[in-house]
């Protein structure tokens, strides 16, 4: 414990955690405030020592001080924030700033549905039972920072989307941080139940506007009833003065079909934590994943499917591409239960390493208890394809160029399951940015 309680933010927590309880009344949670914070005092953060974070050391995340609450004044202009859009028109979008909802800066038109933000929920005595019923059922209860979102979670929003509505728009909800003069630490939550035969796509994206440093630290629980679907889209392109720390937990009931796909492109250090429970049969779960890095840059997939009942899917394919002295991190679980027969499961983790100094550490993994089963697992790690390069180059495209298409061409699966045409077409963009290249679609 010594090792952790010289850091900065754990000390913070510690010795202030009285005053910013405080500030953070919401009925029934209150004792399990106090409780998330004991628990998170006894364990600490993690350091390289616990097997999940072997190789992904976060001292320089813990190590700075941070203010709680974030100043809400803002002066974010118009032509900043349409940067941020997709050319996405005829979408809905959320704003958050500075971790408050402003409706003058969001457009919502979906109708048949509960949206709130989520501590206007936490308040609201007519959401009481669906919270109690929902709320920290699925989240990982033994990490420090799932504890300590707990503790602190104040910001993002509640969507439910009742039986058999369809949002035929996808939704984009913007956090953004501006205006801020010390390091801030936002505790993102966000609840989704999507019930049967429903349907819904959410596009998320962090964007810190300062020089100042901002972690975000995001839980997400996704709920998915019969016959429903949801997609989870994570854009992840921010400065290099932020980390996000991003949990997110979806269980899913028979017949549904979820997706959640991470393309990380910026941001200091980020870590993802994904897991999926199933809880019924025939159930199809998918997870794609980009990641372009370069400088000292960090980034960490830990994903986990727990199969727990019979016939069911699941699909990973998780793409990277490392230059300078950038780190990057998988490691996949795949769980079968004794009783989860027909389970087909796969699961591929590749990588390109373009200099010396990058590095990557991939660790797929499968634990199957049951013997009816497809499961297959993999990982690469290389150079591109000197033959490739060559033939691109006979015909007269210069290394770069041919170095560069070659590369968009191995990430550019792992979008494939995108049905958002704008999110789709700034993905490539971002990818063709990334590895400077022109490529015209």
């Amino acid at each position: 414990m010594a090792e952790i309680a010289v850091m900065a933010l754990y000390d913070q927590i510690i010795d202030n955690h009285g005053e910013f309880l405080e500030g953070l009344r919401h009925r029934f949670l209150d004792e399990d405030r106090k409780s998330a914070l004991q628990k998170f005092e006894s364990i600490g953060f993690p350091t390289k020592k616990d097997e999940e974070y072997k190789y992904t050391n976060i001292k320089e995340i813990t190590e700075k001080n941070y203010n709680f609450f974030p100043k809400e004044s803002h002066n974010i202009t118009k032509e900043q924030f349409d940067e941020l859009h997709l050319g996405e028109e005829n979408f809905d979008w959320i704003v958050f700033v500075n971790g408050k909802l402003h409706k003058e800066l969001s457009k919502v038109s979906i109708e048949n549905v509960e949206f709130l933000s989520f501590n206007y929920a936490l308040n609201d005595e007519n959401h009481k039972e669906v919270f109690e019923k929902y709320f920290n059922t699925i989240a990982d209860g033994n990490s420090a920072f799932t504890d300590l979102n707990l503790a602190y979670c104040k910001y993002g929003f509640f969507l439910k989307v009742p039986k058999n509505v369809v949002i035929e728009k996808p939704i984009h909800v913007f956090y953004i941080s501006q205006n801020q003069e010390e390091n801030t630490f936002y505790n993102t939550r966000n609840l989704l139940i999507v019930e049967d035969g429903a349907k819904v796509e959410i596009i998320e994206s962090h964007h810190n506007f300062d020089d100042t440093f901002v972690l975000t630290n995001s839980v997400t629980e996704i709920f998915t009833y019969p016959n429903a679907k949801a997609d989870w889209h994570k854009l992840q392109n921010d400065n290099d003065t932020s980390y996000l720390v991003d949990s997110t937990f979806a269980k899913q009931e028979k017949d549904s079909l979820t997706t959640v796909n991470t393309f990380t492109f910026g941001g200091k250090l980020v870590r993802n934590n994904l897991d999926f429970i199933h809880n019924g049969s025939n159930i199809n779960s998918f997870m794609n994943g980009i990641t372009i890095i370069g400088k000292d840059q960090l980034v960490d997939h830990h994903t986990a499917v727990h199969h727990k009942t019979p016939n069911c899917e699941s699909y990973q394919n998780y793409k990277g591409i490392f230059k300078d002295n950038a780190h990057g991190v998988f490691n996949g679980k795949v769980f079968v239960d004794k009783i989860a027969q027909k389970t087909n499961a796969y699961q591929q983790n590749n990588n390109v390493l373009l200099n010396e100094g990058a590095t990557i550490d991939t660790k797929p993994q499968l634990e199957i208890f049951a013997d009816d089963v497809k499961c297959s697992h993999g990982c690469t790690v290389g150079q591109l394809n000197e033959d490739a390069l060559f033939y691109l180059r006979a015909r007269g495209i210069s290394k770069k160029e041919a170095q560069a298409l070659l590369l968009y061409a191995f990430a550019n699966d792992a979008m494939q399951n995108i049905d958002i045409e704008p999110l789709k077409e700034k993905v490539s963009k971002l990818l063709a940015e990334k590895l400077n290249v022109d490529i015209e679609f």
